[in-house]
């Protein structure tokens, strides 16, 4: 027996098929072929498949398939495109500090981190190191010991802060113009 699920993947609509018992993580990967998301531990400690749904953080191997049915989901794939939408081009600035910090070695807990990242700065755009350090909690990285990942989330944030004052600076000055 299979269900229909109906859902927004990375700006798309997706209705598909699952098996009542698929977890997110395996709907992703194997029915949508988004294998960006990382299957690490099975038993949601790792973090490496946390992909967004409905705008919060979710470890895709604590959830079934089903439950997103109606949600959106953006995963590692979407996040570049979503940065797009907000007027920035290339990746999200996640994902370019990542880069630029040199936040992964490996890089296999890299898009976990990366989502997990994206929620803190969102909830907090100016976190401090603690919080930061707190927030990945759930997010296991076996090679970097996480200082250049915290580095990563904090220019990110200082880069997202700016780009934000910078939009919202352009947009009173358009208000003032048309005001004159």
């Amino acid at each position: 027996m299979t269900i229909s699920v109906s859902c927004i993947v990375n700006g798309a609509a997706v209705t598909t098929d699952a098996e009542p018992r698929m977890l997110l993580v395996d709907f992703l990967r194997n029915h949508l072929r988004l294998t960006g998301t990382h299957v690490g531990c099975d038993t949601s400690q790792c973090g490496a498949c946390v992909v967004h749904v409905n705008g919060r953080a979710i470890k895709s191997c604590s959830m079934l398939a089903v439950q997103a049915d109606g949600a959106e989901i953006t995963t590692i794939e979407g996040l570049a495109a979503r940065a797009g939408a907000l007027g920035r081009a290339g990746l999200h600035p996640m994902q370019a500090a990542f880069r630029a910090e040199h936040g992964l070695q490996c890089g296999f807990c890299t898009p976990g981190m990366i989502m997990t990242a994206v929620e803190i700065v969102t909830r907090n755009p100016n976190p401090s190191e603690a919080e930061v350090r707190a927030g990945l909690e759930g997010n296991l990285c076996r090679c970097t010991g996480y200082h250049n990942i915290v580095k990563a989330v904090l220019a990110a944030a200082a880069e997202m802060r700016a780009s934000t004052a910078a939009k919202d600076g352009a947009g009173s000055e358009r208000a003032e113009s048309l005001h004159v």
